[in-house]
């Protein structure tokens, strides 16, 4: 009992010296604001006297747009930002994935990003983490597809799928050591074409990787693939760029007045890829023109000129298919125009046919033209008889006079 009274007084005797006879040496600084006399150098809650302060990127995609800043810019692509902020994010933080799969519409920039991202990957020179000189030795040859640690895969001329043995010898490729990269790259295009027996040989790769392997694979969709290759990859889903930033962009690259830059941005259907190359080969749109033009003849035509059209056209695989494939951009458009959706036509040369053909057509009539011309098209792809392709769809087609 007497200890503890004693205790008590000593803790009585300690707080009346510190908060009654010496309070300055506890109580706390009063700081006048910007007064280099109570500020410490080093201490980040205070502000240094003369140190702008810093200046911060906003964190919204239209926030900095309206500064002017495109993360796409570096690597000289026509949208998709949010794709190249991830990719550079994972180089930065030094967490990139071992397999990564790119897919969508053809001409929408798969190939181009995967190839971006390569060289973000080998640059000798970046400006800075996650992005690409473009000048350097890596980043030319990547830029030409001619890198000695860039492996291609794609189908081979004159054959419909990708086969088991180039992938096996792509695995061959990747477990040896790069030869001047930091990573040996396998690129694998439209890997959808790959037959069960390839795909299931990737499968070892994708769940073993090599340490210094990097897997890139493109296709249209994800659901094309085997589920258990979708799940061993970090998939980027590319998405139709809007046709305003398309036109823009062609603008300021190509120097196209903003009538012809409109025209190739809608005729392209968001596909920055496919809006360059129908710049760069005008017969691209001679071709379109002139399979449009023979649509409309086929939709007044009887049945006898369209069984003897599609026998001319069935002498030709390649031709076929791409004129069935303008058709079927026509036909989505016709879609379109009959469900009353406001959405800007992917062919406005062609307005008044869209117009007469939705005027007469329902929109479930529309779809089954559409879903016919899909089918077409894959028929093509796994080598159905073309004279037959050609005659099914020339049943399909309606009759408008």
């Amino acid at each position: 009992m007497v200890f503890l009274f004693r205790n008590v007084n000593l803790c009585f005797l300690w707080y009346f010296c510190v908060f009654c006879v010496f309070p300055s040496l506890y109580a706390p600084t009063t700081q006048r604001p910007n007064d280099p006399t109570t500020q410490r150098p080093n201490d980040p809650t205070t502000q240094q006297p003369n140190t702008p302060t810093p200046t911060l990127l906003p964190t919204s995609l239209a926030a900095r747009r309206s500064l002017g800043y495109n993360e796409a810019m570096s690597w000289n692509l026509i949208g998709h930002e949010w794709a190249v902020a991830l990719l550079q994010s994972h180089i930065r933080n030094g967490n990139v994935r071992h397999a990564y799969l790119f897919t969508g519409p053809d001409g929408v920039g798969r190939r181009t990003l995967a190839l971006r991202f390569a060289q973000a990957l080998v640059c000798e020179n970046p400006p800075s983490k996650g992005e690409a000189c473009g000048k350097c030795r890596n980043c030319r040859q990547i830029e030409r597809m001619t890198h000695p640690d860039l492996a291609i895969v794609r189908r081979e001329e004159g054959s419909s799928v990708i086969k088991v043995e180039q992938v096996r010898a792509l695995e061959r490729l990747l477990s040896l050591s790069p030869l001047s990269a930091p990573y040996r790259i396998g690129l694998l295009l439209d890997f959808e074409r790959a037959n069960p027996a390839a795909a299931n040989a990737l499968l070892k790769t994708l769940e073993e990787p090599p340490p210094s392997a990097i897997l890139l694979l493109t296709a249209e969709s994800a659901e094309a693939l085997l589920p258990t290759v979708v799940s061993r990859c970090e998939v980027v889903r590319l998405r139709p760029v809007p046709t305003t930033e398309i036109a823009a962009a062609l603008q300021k690259r190509l120097g196209l007045t903003e009538e012809g830059a409109v025209a190739l941005a809608q005729i392209s259907g968001g596909r920055p890829g496919y809006a360059l190359a129908l710049h760069k080969h005008p017969e691209l749109l001679e071709e379109r023109r002139e399979a449009l033009d023979s649509l409309w003849e086929m939709v007044a035509a009887d049945r006898i000129e369209r069984f003897a059209r599609a026998a001319e056209w069935a002498k030709d695989r390649r031709v076929l298919s791409k004129i069935l494939t303008y058709w079927l951009s026509f036909w989505r458009d016709v879609l379109v125009r009959s469900a009353g959706a406001e959405i800007l036509p992917a062919n406005p040369d062609k307005e008044m046919e869209i117009e007469a053909l939705a005027a007469v057509l329902t929109p479930q009539e529309a779809l089954q033209i559409v879903r016919r011309l899909t089918q077409a098209l894959e028929d093509l792809d796994h080598f159905v008889n073309t004279r037959l392709v050609a005659e099914n769809i020339m049943l399909a087609l309606p009759r408008v006079q």
